[in-house]
């Protein structure tokens, strides 16, 4: 080894220090005159108010118009009295209101309005979590830049969207939201617990399938989860004993990329993994708060079951789901298992390369696809209706923005999917929402006004899904509407519901719904007559998913929204989706029985039905399905 020369050391280190002490001399003299919030483009970035500030016609951001030559400290105004007292505008969300001052992010008022808007990036624009709707005051923010290529309308970064006009007023609203989502789900009481999961412990170490994989931290946990188009639920399952031991459930953050099925799929095409990223942040901020609230570690989940539609379930695992969008409307996976590619629809892997916050050895497992848009999500339906002891003619409908029939038994099924798209649901309707606290449920006319129930109580902002049917219901009781969506005045294009709150309906409200309705009643009405049977012939309607849940059944046949099966037949069973994830979860046995079981469903494109548009012409007219075997019949004759 070479011997160090001291004196030459000593050297090179004075001569290192002084290069520092230089470095320290120079950043002081900056940071008496540049200011810190002053960056290389002379923008400012602070987010209090400035006497240097300039506003920039262009849109470009806030001007800092310092000199660099005086202390700039002297115009920064700390007084938060005076700070805001030039400024009018105001920001809200939730129906909590704050002042707006220059220079700050609609993430940073989020943040004073103590609204939760998710983030992994430290606001750098880069995880692309933090989406939010801009409802009001799009044209104050300063526009799209490159990190927000990806969205389109009225949504924006939270991080990204600078306010510039701090007169005007802004109303913004975080993609994640928690609506009234079912998360209750009905199971027969007579079916006793099957318990035979995948995931065991034995001499303190935990086997996948037999295969050692983590030593036994003191919990086997698995997630079910049902990913829908417009909501998530999640269960969080002991393995050990079989119970739930929570549930969550929040809005699918995706609707930035549209709100049915096919705009989400030209979306994807466009916008590759944004879509799924936003799915995979909002359940990974799920889980860790799952964590902190049953106090366990994600090391502790050993097991996810995700059902959803055909694109939901695909876009989830990486798959590419143009191929969905068209005809003949089936998907990669499905294509490779009728080209003998796979044994099965059903899809596994690894949490780790799926970017699931669990154990790193864990595995996702997807139930297998029906045919088409009926995918993993109807298959967990009927495996919670236990499909294989059905011997009689049952049917199912999982109503939501992509509705899906199921008629059949054990021996015998026939399956279609509706794409009824998101009207019912508040889309494209002017004061439609979704199940929101505020949300008018039911309505009745008294003879002079229309008498409503909202949820929670709290005063009216519109209606939900129940609410628009039972309205539909009470125009035509009452003669205030045709069955083709006229109003009673022939020339009345607006109805007047509740004035004291300006809430509306118009014509082409109904015309909306109309359409949404008839895709409902093609699907139901095509596969029951394709099996052979008509509404009577029926002995249990399983009506799943939380909008079936809360409707009135009586309102939903006499609009034709559900077929006329005697009410006494119909049950409602809840989150059906969730409940048979959670089944598969615990049971090897399930698990095989319904991957076998869909192979023999018999599966009907709709619009391939000769008579198809006569039957959604007639579906468009808000009066009942027919119940008589010579209508179902007769066809296109009956009709």
């Amino acid at each position: 080894m070479k011997k160090i020369d001291k004196t030459e050391y000593e050297k090179r280190l004075n001569k290192i220090t002084q290069i520092f002490e230089g470095l320290v001399v120079h950043a002081d003299e900056q940071a008496t005159y540049r200011c810190p919030y002053k960056n290389r483009f002379d923008h400012c970035t602070a987010q209090f108010g400035c006497r240097n500030q300039r506003k920039i016609d262009e849109g470009t951001g806030l001007l800092c118009v310092g000199d660099d030559k005086l202390d700039y400290r002297s115009a920064w105004e700390t007084d938060a009295p005076d700070q805001t007292a030039e400024f009018q505008g105001t920001i809200t969300c939730d129906e909590k209101v704050y002042q707006l001052t220059p220079g700050k992010t609609v993430f940073d008022y989020a943040d004073d309005l103590a609204v939760q808007v998710p983030t992994s990036c430290f606001r750098t624009g880069q995880c692309h979590e933090c989406i939010v709707e801009i409802k009001r005051g799009m044209d104050s923010l300063r526009p799209p830049n490159e990190a927000e290529a990806f969205l389109r309308d009225n949504y924006r970064l939270a991080c990204q969207a600078v306010v510039l006009d701090v007169d005007a007023d802004i109303e913004f609203t975080p993609l994640r939201r928690t609506p009234r989502i079912l998360t209750h789900t009905t199971i027969d009481d007579d079916q006793t617990l099957e318990l035979n999961p995948r995931v065991t412990h034995r001499d303190g170490t935990v086997y996948y399938n037999d295969e050692p994989i983590d030593r036994y931290r003191g919990h086997l946990y698995g997630l079910a989860i049902d990913i829908g188009t417009t909501t998530v639920v999640a269960n969080l399952v002991d393995l050990e004993s079989g119970k739930t031991v929570s549930v969550s459930s929040f809005e699918n953050p995706q609707r930035f990329g549209g709100s049915d099925i096919m705009n989400r799929i030209s979306y994807d095409g466009e916008f590759h993994g944004e879509l799924r990223r936003s799915l995979i942040a909002a359940l990974n901020s799920e889980i860790m708060e799952l964590c902190d609230r049953h106090n366990f570690v994600r090391q502790e989940i050993y097991e996810v079951v995700v059902v959803g539609n055909t694109t939901m379930r695909d876009i989830f695992f990486k798959q590419d789901v143009q191929s969905i969008g068209q005809k003949p409307y089936k998907s990669v996976i499905e294509h490779e298992y009728r080209d003998g590619i796979r044994s099965t629809t059903s899809l596994i892997e690894k949490t780790r390369r799926l970017g699931i916050r669990a154990n790193p050895k864990a595995m996702v497992y997807s139930l297998p696809l029906i045919a088409s848009h009926v995918g993993a999500d109807v298959a967990a339906d009927l495996v919670s209706i236990n499909i294989n002891s059905q011997n009689e003619t049952i049917m199912l409908v999982d109503v939501g923005t992509n509705t899906e029939v199921v008629v059949g038994n054990a021996e015998r099924m026939v399956a279609a999917s509706c794409p009824a798209g998101p009207a019912f649901e508040g889309g494209g309707i002017e004061y439609g929402m979704p199940a929101y606290p505020g949300a008018i449920e039911s309505v009745k006319w008294n003879g002079s006004q229309f008498d409503y129930t909202t949820i929670a109580d709290e005063p009216p902002h519109g209606l939900c899904g129940s609410g628009l049917i039972s309205l539909l219901a009470e125009l035509r009781r009452n003669d205030q509407m045709s069955p083709k969506g006229v109003f009673a005045e022939r020339k009345q294009r607006l109805m007047s519901l509740l004035p004291e709150y300006g809430i509306t309906f118009s014509r082409e409200d109904a015309s909306n719904l109309a359409q949404a309705k008839a895709a409902n009643y093609c699907g139901q009405y095509i596969v029951l007559r394709h099996f052979g049977c008509v509404p009577q012939d029926i002995t249990t309607l399983f009506l799943a998913g939380g909008f079936a849940n809360y409707v009135n059944l009586q309102d939903a046949v006499e609009i034709g929204f559900l077929a006329p099966v005697p009410e006494a037949n119909v049950v409602k069973i809840g989150n059906a989706a969730v409940a048979g994830a959670t089944t598969v979860l615990l049971s090897e046995r399930k698990r095989a029985n319904i991957e076998a079981f869909v192979n023999n469903i018999e599966h009907i494109e709709l619009e391939t039905t000769p008579d198809f548009f006569d039957i959604f012409v007639e579906g468009c007219q808000f009066k009942p399905m027919p119940a008589t075997p010579t209508s179902f019949q007769m066809g296109r004759r009956g009709l």
